[in-house]
């Protein structure tokens, strides 16, 4: 019973090509997690202020919000393996200058802020090809889904090592060390890379205008309810909710009255909650009712961090810490899957750029809202705020789930979408103990 529960939670590993990309990824990670902890701490101890911290995370992400839409279109139009080479190479170029200046000690606000900015540019590229590559690796779309999770387990296992290995460098050797093994841990993704056997994939050869395409994306992603609002919730609560990371080097310092290994144990919790998400979606045999997860996270999520706001004790903060980061991670995870395989492939490329847009392209100008409101009114307050936001973004979702079960059986019918997704939005809206008949067909049953 329990080797049949991990060889299910682990299926899609038996694709080589996903296996090297899942293993090259594993490592790097951890120094992807381990680079974003020491910034904004070397940020707050070159500066000593929030609003600053607030500006390095905008200069970071505002590229991934200006240059989306354009690397959707041209993530479609372009081989996404090349693509996705080339932004990590490029990733390596940036952790190495960071280690660089950082160890000899020359490193000043305005170089954090420039090679913030380079690596957004290049998250910009590297994010839509990552997400659309996925099903380029995956030969079987049933098993797209548990590749999703998978992605998110992995993304969040190295979330709690990465943080708390961090903490504990930071404490000890300094941050360049931390760049410096970001540096490194990208030769291992790189080499998954060039040992993967990939298919060449069929470009149709398009004649179209840029902008054209970029119009057909943005119409297909919004013109489909289910996608536009699930990609809506994700902008709400990434916009109010997720900026809260870039506040808890302050919690840790001023709240909690700790140190860097106070904020790396703070950030590991999170990834803790997001990886028992994971695990949790990838154990799941169906997307059957995956709809009704979404609401229930975003809620989740938004009510941790409305309890994290009145607290001061490190214990119980750590716990809250776990909840947020499951809720964050079901929610985040369960729309990725929903909206993957509901999207033209042709299109795939766009819709997901949108889709980048609503998780990372509102979080600068959330990063920067929470610092001008964390100087204004304080980071507890601030953190409440966000909380509640989420809290209602959450119960506006799910007042329009009965509109969406209305919109996508047809659609599917049309579309010949994956049945299971149809009734998993399907059946969201409907009470505890309910069901609705339908066709043997369109049920996801054997």
């Amino acid at each position: 019973m329990f080797s049949d529960r991990i060889n299910t939670i682990f299926r899609s590993l038996k694709y080589r090509n996903y296996r090297l990309f899942f293993s090259g990824q594993s490592i790097s990670l951890i120094g992807t997690w381990m680079q974003r902890i020491a910034m904004p701490w070397l940020v707050y101890h070159i500066t000593g202020s929030v609003f600053l911290l607030g500006v390095v995370s905008f200069a970071g992400q505002i590229p991934t919000f200006l240059l989306a839409p354009v690397t959707g279109v041209i993530t479609d139009r372009f081989n996404r393996y090349k693509v996705l080479l080339v932004t990590q190479i490029a990733s390596l170029i940036q952790a190495l200058i960071l280690a660089v200046l950082a160890l000899a000690g020359v490193i000043e606000i305005w170089h954090l802020v420039t090679l913030s900015i380079l690596l957004g540019i290049i998250n910009a590229f590297d994010v839509p090809s990552r997400h659309s590559f996925v099903i380029e690796m995956v030969e079987k779309k049933e098993d797209l889904g548990n590749a999703i999770a998978l992605n998110s387990l992995m993304f969040n296992s190295a979330r709690l090592i990465g943080p708390s290995v961090a903490g504990l460098i930071l404490a000890t050797a300094g941050e360049g060390i931390c760049f410096l093994i970001n540096a490194i841990s990208y030769i291992f993704v790189i080499a998954s890379l060039f040992m993967m056997h990939v298919k060449p994939r069929e470009i149709p050869k398009k004649e179209t205008h840029l902008m054209k395409e970029l119009k057909e994306g943005l119409d297909y992603t919004f013109g489909f309810a289910p996608i536009k609002h699930l990609i809506l919730l994700l902008g709400v609560v990434s916009l109010m909710g997720s900026s809260y990371q870039v506040l808890m080097p302050v919690f840790a310092k001023e709240v909690l009255h700790g140190g860097s290994e106070t904020f790396g144990f703070l950030m590991g919790a999170t990834g803790l909650g997001a990886l028992l998400g994971a695990v949790y979606l990838a154990s799941r045999e169906t997307l059957l009712r995956l709809g009704r997860i979404i609401p229930l996270a975003a809620g989740l999520f938004g009510a941790g961090l409305i309890i994290l706001s009145f607290m001061k004790i490190f214990p119980i903060t750590l716990i809250l810490m776990v909840v947020a980061g499951l809720g964050l991670m079901l929610h985040t995870a369960a729309s990725n899957t929903i909206i993957q395989t509901i999207t033209d492939d042709d299109k795939r490329g766009r819709v997901m750029s949108f889709y980048m847009m609503a998780i990372m392209g509102t979080a600068p100008f959330g990063s920067l809202l929470a610092g001008y409101l964390a100087k204004t009114i304080g980071t507890p307050q601030t953190i409440l705020v966000g909380g509640i936001i989420c809290v209602i973004g959450a119960l506006f979702f799910l007042r329009k789930l009965p509109e969406l079960k209305s919109i996508v059986r047809p659609v599917y019918m049309k579309m010949g979408i994956i049945p299971e997704v149809a009734a998993g939005i399907q059946t969201a809206s409907e009470p505890a103990g309910e069901t609705t008949e339908l066709p043997h067909s369109t049920t996801g049953l054997p």
